[in-house]
């Protein structure tokens, strides 16, 4: 449901710079129903999505909306019961295959018993790439992350936000264009995770990858995004998506600006009007 441009319904045969941007992922009319012994869940109903390569695409609503669903479907974790979706022009399951994603769970996952730079390399050792390619990778995307001279640490030495941060290493090691986050700053105290989100911000300014999102934050939405998706209560519908056009080099303290408290207002308006605040 990415907003598209009516100039071709005036007889522009020119593509907006939006239209020009590859699709990532191609979402029509795709809802999914989990069959219980209690009866159906209807999680996701008849959601159309469009997200262009480049994106960043924060997926926000109430608890329980199929927000993580959503990207669970994308990430081919499940399978929807209607409605098609391609990812990178493919399918969820093709693109899985392919390593077409690198995904980053709430928690960081990290296994314990392996260095930083081990657990950045596993997806790599499993790839069969050379003990010198995984190492020169490890390095690399450590910098990016800001974690240079911590290879040789274990996670339990880590405070949760560099730990956090390896996994983000770790999910873009084999290089993928897309990147999934599934809420991943949401259990970390307000400090750390604003400077992730300036970090996260930078990141995804130099690697240019697409990026999906989840939050509960509003303002962690607005700051981080360029497109937001609201969400409604379960089923899962999208009732509105908005446009971030804040500067890409923004800072903590846009978040004081009139362009930010209006896109903030907007998307707590959606909320509401998805009766999100209802027990």
């Amino acid at each position: 449901m990415v907003q598209q441009s009516a100039a071709a319904d005036i007889g522009e045969t020119q593509p907006s710079m939006e239209e020009s941007r590859r699709k990532v992922i191609d979402i029509e009319q795709m809802s999914l129903t989990f069959q219980t012994a209690d009866g159906p869940v209807y999680a996701l109903d008849k959601v159309d999505l469009t997200v262009r390569h480049g994106d960043f695409v924060s997926f926000i609503g109430p608890s329980g909306c199929g927000k993580t669903t959503l990207m669970r479907v994308i990430a081919d974790l499940e399978k929807p019961t209607g409605g098609t979706i391609s990812v990178n022009g493919t399918s969820p399951e093709e693109a899985r295959l392919s390593r077409a994603y690198g995904y980053v769970f709430q928690a960081p996952a990290l296994y314990p018993w392996r260095t930083v730079e081990r657990n950045v390399t596993l997806p790599l050792e499993i790839m069969n790439l050379s003990a010198a390619e995984r190492k020169d990778r490890a390095a690399r995307y450590l910098e990016l992350v800001n974690l240079s001279g911590f290879e040789k640490k274990f996670p339990w030495q880590l405070s949760g936000g560099m730990q956090q941060r390896v996994s983000i290493a770790r999910a873009l090691s084999f290089e993928p264009e897309l990147l999934l986050m599934d809420e991943p700053f949401g259990a970390l105290d307000e400090i750390t995770r604003d400077h992730l989100n300036e970090q996260l911000l930078r990141l995804w300014e130099k690697t240019d990858k697409t990026v999906i999102f989840v939050t509960h934050s509003i303002p962690e939405a607005v700051f981080l995004s360029s497109r937001i998706v609201v969400m409604s209560p379960r089923p899962g519908r999208i009732i509105d998506v908005i446009d971030c056009n804040l500067p890409p080099d923004r800072t903590l303290d846009v978040r004081e600006s009139p362009e930010f408290l209006e896109i903030a207002h907007r998307v707590r308006e959606g909320l509401r009007a998805g009766h999100s605040y209802d027990d």
